[in-house]
Order: structure tokens, then sequence, then C-alpha cells
């Protein structure tokens, strides 16, 4: 299925950490609807105005939702902020790996890339958090990443959510999916 953002999930199921981030960088941010409207934007036609109702409730219930996952990424990138969005879901994937040497590799990458003082994608943590984590490390678990990730969901909560719900591209896909249940 064609992806919503310039991303593919995919490569944040495989936490590819090639330099691919330093060439997209001039693509980065720039306006959403131009962004959703070229790109490959996948068959909307499931995505109802129940749902997308839905969203305004929790950013729970919007993470939950493989649309409003996508859409909320997308708005993320333009505030340059999609790097939470990023962790997050990363750390979701992590937690499903079974294999402890897998594991401990995945903890490392996601370690250098988004904790780490100066990583790429460095996410907005306190320092005690980026300690913990880089002593859980040595031997990680599933959960080594939780507070972290904690953190990071408060910080989309508070901060980048209720300006995505009033945001033009919610409103306007708000509006649309509305036009059609009253056709």
């Amino acid at each position: 299925m064609p992806s919503l953002v310039a991303s593919p999930p995919r490569e944040l199921q495989h936490l590819n950490m090639d330099t691919d981030n330093k060439k997209r960088g001039k693509e980065r941010g720039g306006n959403l609807k131009c962004q959703l409207r070229t790109s490959q934007a996948p068959n909307t036609d499931g995505l109802c105005f129940e749902e997308m109702s839905q969203w305004s409730q929790s950013l729970e219930r919007l993470l939950s939702s493989k649309y409003g996952t996508k859409i909320f990424q997308a708005f993320l990138k333009t505030e340059f902020s999609d790097e939470n969005i990023e962790f997050w879901l990363v750390c979701e994937d992590y937690k499903k790996i079974k294999s402890s040497f897998r594991m401990s590799a995945r903890a490392k990458k996601i370690f250098k890339r988004y904790i780490q003082a100066e990583a790429a994608r460095e996410i907005n943590i306190d320092h005690k958090t980026r300690d913990l984590i880089r002593r859980n490390i040595k031997a990680p678990t599933t959960v080594c990443f939780d507070d972290a990730q904690r953190i990071v969901y408060s910080l989309m909560e508070r901060d980048s959510y209720p300006r995505f719900l009033r945001s033009d591209i919610y409103q306007a896909l708000l509006d649309s999916t509305s036009e059609s249940v009253k056709m």
C-alpha cells in the first residue's frame, strides 16, 4: 500500500539508520496540504467521519488508527518534530522483538539515533532519563525505553496533538468526510 508520508512505515519497522535523512533534510517541513497532494496517499475511502472525529478524543485514539498515525506524522514533519512520533513508533516495534541478540543490536541503534546527546534525531528528554537508558541498554529488555517513550508521548499530547486538532489539514479532512456523510 502506498504511504501517506515521505518515509515509508517499513523504514521505521526496520529502523533504517542510513544517511537518507540528511538527504531528505530539505524536504522536511513545508506545506502539509502540498505534501499530502503530491505524495502517494493511501486510498482513504475507508476513512470515515466517525473514525476521524474519534481522533479528537485522545492521542491514544489517534495513534491507534493507521490513517491517524500517518496523518499526524505528516503534520509533525511540518513542525519539524517528527522525531517524536518516529521514536515512539520505533519503541512500539522494539517491544515486539523476541531475540535477545536483535534486541541488543536494536537498542544500541535506537540509543545512538534518538537518545545520546547530539544524536541525529535527538528527542527532548532529561539527563536523568538519558543516563538511565544508557545503563539499561547494557542488558536491554522490552521496557528499557519506556521512560523516554512516556516523556515523548506526554510532549506530543500536550503540545503537538492540540495543534494538530486545530490544524487546517485536520479540519479540512473532517469537513471532507462530513460532506460525504451528508450525501
